[in-house]
């Protein structure tokens, strides 16, 4: 039987206006041991993501997670205990977890993490996560670039769409980000290697997307909804894809969603607009890494991942998500790295 402490974060109820810091608290239990056909996770990084506001809340692609139970979260880990034969105690996996220490898992929403020589294992939060196959196979699989094409991603410079538009530049494409601040946007253009990037807060930015896209906008890598979607609808091109990611701005209202006002142009500009789930490419991980991995080692995808320390700064790390906080993607470091 583990001595071992557990950590967890317990929601106690559903967030209202983003009050998250009021529904969730550390708890500290004896750590959960294996039992038959299970394995243990020991949590190594976090994963902090925009969702996971959602799965407080509501049901949706995954049910709500239940009152007074532990919080839902992606997470990086190493087996420490094992009863399960497809796994063995040292492996080093990613899948469905907790906001807590340790996972108790059946086997079935865990993989095993490749070794992929000379990246790091954080490398599996960002690029070659979940969040790199959402850009790789949004872009690729619905937006269907085509060379010459303008891709326009909102939220650019977060964990989705710094990824979105490199991938872009390297199907030919000219890439223009939306982001919220002037260090962001100059990130965009100078080491990521945008063509043009566009601050939303700054007056005027509406005119400002308008003259970057001077050609009219292919596809539009849809992550936050609201106003910068609107704008972009009016930008469209016919037979224009709109791969949609998420809808950040709308996760913690309270009120209606006020826009976009203008779906209409779905029809006269003959477009397609087509929601997609990350997990359902879960089969074709591979085609993600075969590709990615490549690029990575060469240099042409330029990433970052950013580790806040410490699971009790958990609640602090996932605020930035909203208050446009952090750039690129955001976990948390929740114990030390195993020796590969």
């Amino acid at each position: 039987m583990s001595t071992a402490i557990n950590r967890h974060w317990l929601l106690l109820d559903r967030p209202k206006g983003g009050n998250f810091s009021e529904v969730l608290s550390l708890r500290e239990a004896p750590a959960p041991d294996a039992g038959e056909g299970q394995i243990r996770v020991r949590t190594v990084y976090l994963s902090l993501d925009p969702t996971n506001a959602v799965w407080m809340q509501y049901d949706s692609y995954l049910p709500a997670v239940p009152l007074n139970t532990t919080m839902r979260g992606l997470v990086l880990g190493v087996v420490d205990q094992s009863n399960h034969a497809k796994f063995k105690v040292g492996d080093i996996v990613t899948g469905m977890g907790s906001w807590a220490d340790y996972t108790v898992a059946d086997g079935t929403s865990f993989g095993r993490v490749p070794n992929i020589p000379g990246l790091p294992l954080s490398a599996y939060m960002g690029p070659l996560g979940m969040t790199g196959a959402t850009a790789y196979f949004g872009l690729l699989d619905i937006g269907r670039p085509k060379e010459g094409e303008t891709v326009v991603v909102s939220a650019a410079a977060g964990a989705v769409g710094s990824l979105v538009g490199q991938i872009a530049k390297l199907k030919g494409c000219r890439a223009v980000g939306v982001a919220g601040s002037a260090d962001k946007c100059d990130w965009l253009t100078g080491e990521l290697g945008y063509d043009a990037a566009v601050n939303y807060k700054e007056k005027g930015w509406q005119k400002a997307l308008k003259n970057a896209v001077p050609d009219g906008i292919d596809i539009y890598f849809e992550n936050v909804g609201g106003e910068i979607t609107e704008v972009a609808l009016s930008l469209l091109n016919v037979k224009g894809r709109i791969p949609f990611c998420g809808a950040i701005s709308q996760y913690n209202s309270t009120e209606p969603a006020p826009g976009p006002r203008n779906l209409s142009v779905l029809v006269s500009r003959r477009a397609r607009m087509e929601g997609f789930l990350v997990l359902d490419y879960a089969p074709r991980m591979a085609e993600m890494y075969a590709e990615m991995g490549p690029w990575l080692a060469a240099g042409q995808i330029k990433w970052k991942v950013e580790l806040d320390q410490g699971l009790e700064n958990t609640l602090t790390s996932f605020n930035k998500l909203f208050t446009g906080g952090n750039t690129g993607k955001l976990a948390v470091k929740v114990s030390d790295e195993p020796v590969r």
